[in-house]
């Protein structure tokens, strides 16, 4: 596969070219997912003046890597990359970026007790949106003093406070991880990203939208982030290898699987087993009631 350098985080990384994008595998910036970045305009980003990559380029490292952690899709080009700069969601003050560090535990964590590695720090910075790594254990310190952080190592987790300060900010509820395989289309993808993911939300999920791989290639994929999921929804209706392969990993780890399938492709179902009997669906209205049913039984 071929290999190029992320501009924002200078990691050089798997790349795929997705229409007018290529993707960024599994880089500093999407450690375990990817984000897209026009291919015309990575020449022209590349020969943005110094002061304005340096300005710029951590705060859009740390916009993806916040969006993709939250199971969001990120496609730029540059009126994305100049935008992000006084974009709302950008952190001013080191207030706000202790409060994205503790979102971060908070989201991947089960509980106050629950440690999450960051290793390195080195190649974490950009979770606080900071330019170095100085400004991290700077962070890292305040929240430690505050009593809202204990670190062991490179293990953190957050004390009684802690926990309670990010749910809070996060509206006082806690979503669990639900793994999303889709066939890789883009159509597909962009369609359940806005009208099927807010309907996962709404019942305590946090819906994360994967990057498939191969099973070949799985040596290069870290598998924690299936592994830890408490629900996968996987949809059949292309019959992707690698749809299927993932679900058939989440069954081996004893996590639920939910089948969709679209009802006119009903006849072309080539797997039938009483693990597999997708949803029917019609359009994604129908397929987010019946999702809604199906999950609020398992939040």
């Amino acid at each position: 596969m071929e290999k190029k350098r992320c501009l924002f985080c200078s990691e050089f990384v798997p790349v795929e070219q997705k229409g007018e994008h290529v993707h960024f595998l599994g880089c500093h910036c999407a450690p375990n997912s990817f984000y897209g970045l026009k291919s015309d305009h990575y020449l022209t980003i590349h020969s943005l003046p110094y002061t304005v990559k340096n300005k710029r380029f951590s705060l859009i490292s740390g916009y993806i890597r916040e969006k993709t952690d939250c199971g969001e899709k990120v496609l730029l080009g540059m009126e994305e990359i100049e935008a992000i700069e006084d974009a709302a969601i950008i952190p001013v003050t080191i207030e706000d970026k202790e409060n994205r560090l503790l979102q971060f535990i908070y989201r991947n964590a089960e509980g106050p007790e629950d440690s999450i590695l960051i290793q390195p720090l080195s190649n974490h910075f950009n979770l606080t949106y900071s330019p170095n790594l100085q400004e991290l254990v700077y962070i890292i310190e305040k929240l430690k003093e505050a009593q809202l952080l204990i670190r062991e190592g490179l293990s953190f987790k957050l004390t009684d406070k802690g926990w309670n300060t990010a749910a809070a900010s996060a509206g006082g509820r806690k979503l669990k991880s639900c793994c999303v395989l889709l066939p890789d289309d883009e159509d597909t993808r962009s369609t359940w990203l806005e009208d099927i993911f807010p309907k996962i939300e709404q019942c305590g999920f946090l819906p994360r939208l994967l990057q498939q791989s191969r099973p070949e290639q799985l040596e290069t994929q870290s598998l924690l982030e299936y592994a830890e999921s408490k629900v996968m929804i996987a949809d059949i209706t292309e019959h992707s290898p690698e749809v299927y392969f993932a679900a058939g990993y989440g069954l081996g780890k004893n996590i639920p699987v939910i089948w969709t399938m679209r009802s006119s492709n009903h006849a072309e179902l080539t797997v039938r087993s009483h693990p597999i009997r997708p949803l029917m669906w019609e359009n994604t209205a129908d397929l987010a009631s019946m999702l809604q049913q199906r999950l609020n039984g398992k939040a």
